[in-house]
């Protein structure tokens, strides 16, 4: 049976919430007396889409969060987190997805955005209709028998740290963990703005949400708070939810934090950036297990000249990109000119120094992904050796980009 999409109002609530769980085959938790402590307590039903037969069964979801991105260079540019996409069982495989997906990238490009993000459940899925994966997390796993820091490395350590930590209820210092993601997520490319009313509705998963947890929290020392750690602990295994700060010499004092406590074997830290320095301060590499780079935020591109000019770039250099998109059926060409961090991109027709798809250009966006491993992939087609070292130039980035938040 042909289905229809249309746009939701906030009289959809509770259908849009049935059909989700129907998709997943789940029933919805209770919310708190005000409604609050659950993920659709913070939905924008104005930005969300409900998929609906001739005879009005709603049979597929899709919404959207309006987030703000952090680009390499510091900028930041408005997004939607793309989530809460289900079918129910008896129209999958039927084209109602696709529906979804098309005419919530149409609705995109309407409200003027760049870029859309997504946590992807199923990779396979979306890279179809244009997402790329950006970002990626790491489980880390340390011995906490083994766990002694070198502290004979050279440079500015733990000693220079003249700040304290306190060991808080998640519920009595809400308002810090607000103020040090927001410090966080202004400066570590990849991440995402948590809005306010995500603390004030307890929407997501711990810190945010209002599971018990216990806190580690850091204050600089004029008193401020400049980094946190969230944790549980059971069975010997202390499990950190994230770890958020801008400094690196206060990440450290946290990692040793979690890493001193008593009564444990083992910390994990199921989510962690790539780039995570632990292995390398501590006196046995070996004490430390990673398993895995798991993609974690997808980008997908909806502009690409406005996308491109957005972000900031590495060194000086033009290159001339053919972005194909099958899902919208489209092919371009742009020239990217970038000089001293900014860039220039405008539509053209000579001939391509680089050939992608639009999900892999999400991939390269934030600089997780260097070009030359899509071209061994055989992902992106280069002219020639030279536009592949000038495209891993201009788009590197410092840091590896990362991205925690959960939507």
């Amino acid at each position: 049976m042909p289905v229809t999409v249309r746009a939701t109002t906030p009289a959809d609530l509770d259908v849009f919430v049935e059909t989700l769980h129907a998709a997943f085959a789940r029933f919805p938790p209770q919310p708190e007396e005000d409604g609050s402590g659950v993920f659709w307590s913070v939905l924008e039903m104005e930005r969300n889409l409900l998929a609906v037969t001739d005879d009005g069964r709603p049979v597929g979801t899709a919404a959207g969060y309006s987030f703000e991105l952090t680009l390499p260079g510091g900028t930041r540019v408005p997004t939607t987190g793309v989530t809460n996409v289900g079918v129910v069982p008896s129209h999958r495989r039927s084209g109602t997805a696709t529906a979804l997906m098309r005419r919530q990238l149409e609705d995109l490009r309407a409200r003027g955005e760049c870029v859309a993000v997504l946590l992807a459940m199923e990779p396979t899925i979306y890279r179809r209709f244009g997402y790329g994966p950006a970002t990626f997390s790491r489980r880390v796993t340390v011995t906490r028998a083994r766990a002694a820091f070198d502290d004979q490395r050279l440079g500015p350590g733990v000693r220079d740290d003249r700040g304290t930590v306190e060991v808080v209820r998640r519920q009595d210092c809400v308002p810090a963990l607000e103020e040090v993601y927001e410090q966080h997520r202004l400066a570590r490319v990849g991440a995402l703005d948590r809005p306010h009313r995500w603390w004030a509705r307890g929407a997501g998963h711990p810190p945010v949400s209002r599971d018990q947890r216990w806190i580690g929290l850091h204050r600089n020392a004029a008193g401020r708070p400049d980094g946190y750690v969230s944790y549980s602990l059971e069975d010997g295994v202390l499990t950190v939810d994230e770890t958020i700060t801008a400094d690196d010499v206060v990440q450290e004092v946290l990692d040793r934090f979690v890493l001193g406590h008593d009564l444990v074997r083992e910390v994990v830290f199921p989510q962690a950036p790539t780039d995570h320095p632990l292995r390398w301060q501590l006196v046995d590499h070996d004490a430390v297990a990673s398993s895995g780079d798991e993609p974690w935020l997808w980008v997908r591109v909806l502009d690409v000249p406005a996308a491109l000019r957005a972000r900031g770039w590495a060194g000086s250099g033009t290159l001339v990109l053919q972005v194909e998109d099958p899902f919208l059926e489209e092919v371009s060409r742009y020239e990217l000119t970038v000089v001293d961090g900014s860039a220039e991109c405008t539509t053209t027709t000579r001939e391509p120094d680089l050939v992608l798809d639009v999900s892999d250009l999400g991939s390269l966006y934030l600089g997780g992904v260097p070009p030359r491993d899509l071209v061994r992939a055989g992902r992106l087609r280069a002219r020639n050796e030279e536009m592949v070292a000038r495209a891993e130039e201009v788009f590197r980035t410092d840091r590896a980009p990362w991205s925690h938040h959960v939507f």
